[in-house]
């Protein structure tokens, strides 16, 4: 059973929108959702967070089912949680801990997996007066574990931070490898090019799309956690290197985004963050909004980057006149690409924007080139845009070209 609870702050969501997204996160972990309604909060009760009456009707509708878990769509406190399991003789868990199931089994990288882990402890450690049944039990020790009189709370919490700590030291030296990784290819550079967008606005389809690679992208919320990265060859034969990232929610805790903060350093690093959005649905712009949220938490600053391409993709569920309208305004703003990733239309469009942005951010170099490097000339011609030239004596050529940055880097490291 599901239960979103909507509060009295905007949000920017329908409850029909709200309640169809807490169905689609309990079904991204194959739970069957077998009923499903939304609950107004005016003012939050302490104890259970929904009204004493609000509760008892939910009581006696469950009764006479096989309802294993109430999916509470909002936050719960630790006694409101557990209140609410005396209360319905079931397991219930909230929005956080639902999330936390789904990346759970999304996860298939080591760094994956212990980003859940983190998350999971953080989540877990406030909530150890409801994790365990022992917590009122006092036990002895021998000094050297916190000695005589140590609760069993504070001992599991102290456990609970030492796995914290090794977690924490073991994402440091991943963040450090994913340094070596961009500086490696900073030696042999290729402008990165990152998807972003909330949770299964086609992100992973995009990228299989141009990449033509196998990445898991199926209708779920959350189909993609670990970041994957391909080649991809734009128009003018340019390369960049595409990565796709975890999807964005609403309401996603701070603590998840800081956990997942390793993976998102890849937009960071990006030269151009595409937006993609689910054009289609009927929250796309709420949707919006939190991804530009979070992009914002994690400090991202666009405008260094060449800006922020919108995608708005999915075009193939409008009908022709939402998409005439989409693609009109796709073509006033040089920002935003109309596409549909499923089908491919639309998806050239976005390859020559990126070469267009790319080409933008051309610098021009002069290089003088002895006689004996034709093959330095010739590269400089496939790479760039020679845009003078002058023979000197003794076979000296001296080439005036726009390149990008990392192509200059590129031919400084071939001429050594």
């Amino acid at each position: 059973m599901i239960l979103p609870i909507l509060s009295g702050a905007k949000t920017g969501r329908t409850p029909a929108a709200r309640l169809e997204e807490a169905r689609g996160l309990a079904e991204a972990i194959d739970l069957e959702v077998t009923s499903a309604e939304t609950v107004r909060v005016t003012r939050p009760t302490p104890a259970t967070l929904i009204g004493v009456g609000a509760v008892r009707r939910l009581a006696e509708s469950l009764r006479g089912q096989d309802i294993d878990v109430v999916v509470v769509d909002g936050r719960l406190t630790a006694v409101q949680q557990r209140n609410l399991e005396l209360a319905w003789s079931c397991k219930v868990i909230d929005r956080t801990g639902l999330i936390l199931e789904i990346f759970g089994a999304r996860a298939r990288t080591r760094e994956g997996n212990l980003q859940v882990e983190l998350a999971a402890l953080t989540y877990q450690r406030s909530r150890l007066v409801r994790s365990w049944t022992h917590l009122e039990r006092q036990r002895g020790g021998f000094g050297f574990l916190g000695g005589p009189g140590e609760t069993q709370i504070e001992a599991d919490r102290r456990l609970i931070d030492i796995r914290i700590g090794r977690i924490r030291a073991q994402l440091d030296d991943v963040r450090q490898t994913r340094s070596l990784h961009r500086r490696a290819r900073s030696r042999v550079p290729f402008p990165v090019v990152a998807l972003v967008g909330y949770t299964n606005a086609g992100k992973s389809t995009l990228f299989n799309r141009l990449t033509r690679a196998r990445v898991f992208a199926d209708d779920l919320l959350f189909a993609t956690l670990d970041p994957t990265m391909r080649a991809v060859a734009l128009p003018s034969g340019r390369r960049v290197i595409l990565s796709d990232t975890v999807g964005f929610v609403s309401d996603l805790p701070t603590d998840l985004v800081a956990a997942f903060r390793a993976t998102l350093e890849e937009v960071l690093a990006a030269e151009i963050v595409l937006h993609v959005r689910d054009i289609a649905h009927p929250d796309s712009e709420a949707q919006k909004a939190d991804v530009e949220a979070v992009l914002d938490e994690l400090g991202l600053d666009t405008e260094d980057r060449g800006g922020l391409i919108e995608v708005l993709n999915k075009i193939d569920l409008l009908d022709a006149d939402r998409v005439a309208e989409v693609r009109g305004r796709a073509a006033r703003d040089r920002a935003a690409v109309a596409l549909s990733a499923a089908t491919g239309e639309g998806a050239g469009d976005l390859l020559a924007l990126l070469d267009e942005r790319l080409a933008a951010r051309r610098r021009t170099f002069v290089y003088r080139l002895g006689p004996g490097e034709g093959a330095a000339v010739s590269w400089l011609y496939d790479h760039g845009e020679v845009v003078a030239r002058r023979d000197e004596a003794g076979g000296a050529i001296r080439l005036t070209v726009g390149l990008d940055p990392e192509d200059a880097a590129r031919f400084e490291n071939r001429r050594g």
